[in-house]
């Protein structure tokens, strides 16, 4: 089954979808940056005096903490916009049925006017 394209983009919330996008961009970038920061952190010297392990735990559940929220907070922006994209997609899905109906009343009408009226 073919699908109008021109018709689904024109019926996606682009307004929605652009004001939205930097802030996507923004959390997307700042999660990626603490990903990239943790893994390219150099470990500690094996001479440095060792600090207070509960600080340095605490520090750590600290950051998790944040990059949680950060995550979570881009999570439920996609979804919202997963949301919308449903939505437009359940409307197009109606019209594709209508237009399906419509399509096989215009097969079935032209079938019969073709088998009544004789063809000279």
């Amino acid at each position: 089954m073919a699908i109008d394209w021109i018709a689904a983009a024109k019926l996606v919330p682009w307004s929605d979808v652009i004001s939205s996008a930097p802030q996507l961009a923004k959390g997307a970038r700042k999660l990626w940056e603490r990903v990239g920061k943790r893994e390219s952190a150099p470990p500690p010297a094996a001479d440095a005096p060792a600090a207070d392990p509960l600080a340095v735990l605490r520090d750590r559940v600290a950051q998790l903490e944040a990059e949680a929220a950060t995550s979570s907070e881009l999570i439920r922006s996609l979804a919202e916009q997963n949301a919308k994209l449903v939505q437009v997609l359940h409307g197009l899905r109606r019209w594709v049925k209508l237009l399906g109906a419509v399509s096989a009343l215009l097969v079935i009408t032209v079938a019969w006017l073709l088998w009544r009226v004789p063809l000279a």
